[in-house]
């Protein structure tokens, strides 16, 4: 076994918050290598969302989430224009489509406000009708900094960047445990080409796999573990055309923000996703789902044409909280929290982590080298 001493940092996961963290590293001057289980960057959760900017308004006062979202938007729009990232600052109108829901949006337009987000907007159904002819709505909230990107252009930005920077990505390499040395840890890879690792830092950021990682960690208390759950999201796509200009929610709910209208940065209207709980990674998108989706969409859109819609795609939340539990914020585990000096976990980050993850990655760093 090849025995390679002497990194600085191990990320284990190449997807968004692996790409990022080790960027953000990197650029600190640590030498970082990336162990990523697949052959290509963000096979998983990273590449099968809904691409979209948040704004920063679902998520309570004071939360990771909150606090975080609003910060990497910012970073988020500023890199895009730096880098030359595809993207498209559209908007998006959550709406409520009952008296009902009028509390729901308006709780929406308080809980942004109190998170910093200073340009949303209630919109009356005259107003809301005038951006969107085709919606049928009583009212909407605008909220016009959110936005679109091109996902994976985005991640490449992130490689080109920690590569730059010094930083290397071993892939089909995976990680399967950890010792803890006097230096920091002896981290054990497998694959093809099996080696041992030294490093003083070693982050974990594999996503759906971030809890079973973090349980072959040495030294790392099992109460310091959580549980993560697996949370489909099925998309399915519009054929044709859709005649709005700007991303269309539903009021949100428990677990997810609704059947909701997004599009591509090519115009492809996509409505998902829905909540499907599941044992075992699995991204089929079972057709038979289709009329769920269809009675959601024509809440809002009712003129929606008849078999419009066909199976698109799914990807699957890393959920740290179960179905009957409220939404979990973020967790970014460093040593303050579970002891292990040189380590962060990240556990439970799906959305807004797109939207966060420059955000992440500089506490990620700071929890590091401060």
């Amino acid at each position: 076994m090849l025995r390679v001493m002497d990194i600085d940092v191990v990320v284990v996961g190449a997807g968004v918050m692996g790409l990022a963290c080790a960027r953000s590293l990197a650029r600190s001057g640590q030498s970082v290598l990336i162990l990523e289980r697949e052959g290509a960057i963000g096979t998983e959760t990273s590449s099968r969302n809904s691409e979209v900017i948040h704004a920063g308004l679902y998520y309570p006062k004071g939360s990771l989430k909150a606090h975080l979202c609003v910060q990497g938007k910012a970073k988020l729009y500023a890199f895009c224009e730096s880098h030359g990232i595809a993207h498209r600052k559209c908007g998006k109108l959550i709406v409520a489509t009952s008296a009902d829901e009028l509390p729901l949006i308006e709780a929406l337009q308080s809980k942004g406000e109190a998170n910093g987000v200073s340009d949303l907007v209630m919109l009356d159904q005259r107003q809301a009708r005038q951006l969107e002819p085709a919606l049928d709505c009583i009212a909407a909230l605008h909220s016009p900094s959110t936005g679109i990107i091109d996902s994976h252009g985005y991640m490449l930005a992130l490689q080109g960047d920690a590569e730059d920077a010094g930083a290397a990505i071993a892939f089909h390499a995976p990680f399967e445990g950890s010792t803890q040395i006097a230096e920091g840890f002896e981290i054990r890879v497998g694959g093809a080409d099996p080696m041992t690792i030294t490093s003083r830092m070693l982050v974990n950021a594999a996503g759906l796999h971030g809890s079973r990682v973090a349980a072959c960690i040495e030294g790392l208390p099992v109460s310091a573990i959580p549980q993560t759950g697996y949370a489909k999201g099925n998309y399915f796509m519009l054929t044709g055309r859709a005649p709005f200009n700007h991303l269309i929610y539903p009021a949100p709910h428990a677990h997810g923000l609704g059947v909701h209208l997004t599009f591509d940065l090519g115009g492809q209207a996509r409505f998902g996703p829905d909540v499907e709980w599941v044992d075992e990674i699995d991204y089929e998108v079972d057709p038979n789902r289709v009329e769920g989706f269809e009675d959601a969409v024509r809440r809002y859109w009712p003129q929606m044409p008849r078999n419009a819609l066909v199976p698109g795609y799914s990807g699957i939340r890393p959920k740290i909280s179960g179905p009957s539990d409220p939404a979990a914020d973020f967790r970014i585990d460093g040593p303050q929290t579970h002891g292990v000096s040189g380590l962060v976990n990240l556990f439970g980050i799906e959305s807004p982590g797109l939207t966060a993850s420059l955000a992440i990655a500089d506490q990620v760093k700071d929890l590091l080298t401060a």
